[in-house]
């Protein structure tokens, strides 16, 4: 299944804040989450997921520092701020609501249409 990207580009903020609630981690690990997360059914590129970071970095939802990881490389790593948790817990809010919409509506879609009329009137 192909995940439009408008949905995609909708839901990258607040799942990055969310992952990265989880603790500090670099891009590639972040990149191999959402793909955990999604089943496999989400594989974000280099390309969408470093311009997200340096504009959540830009306003202050999250902060970065580099490390060194086992194997010796340098890799930048991605910690949540202070106001980045509180980012989250804002868009966490919004989208408890869309998908509470979504729900019902799918909900009625699914119904025989003279039980979908019923309501209606």
């Amino acid at each position: 299944m192909r995940i439009d990207k408008d949905l995609v580009a909708a839901s990258a903020t607040p799942l990055v804040l969310g992952i990265l609630s989880e603790g500090d981690l670099y891009g590639y690990a972040i990149l191999k989450r959402v793909a955990e997360l999604s089943g496999g059914r989400m594989e974000w590129t280099d390309g969408m997921l470093y311009p997200l970071l340096h504009r959540l970095e830009r306003l202050g939802y999250v902060s970065s520092s580099w490390g060194t990881s086992e194997a010796g490389r340098k890799r930048k790593h991605y910690c949540l701020t202070g106001s980045g948790r509180e980012l989250m817990r804002e868009r966490q809010e919004q989208w408890s609501v869309v998908a509470d919409a979504l729900r019902q509506v799918w909900q009625t879609a699914q119904r025989p249409p003279a039980l979908a009329d019923g309501l209606a009137s």
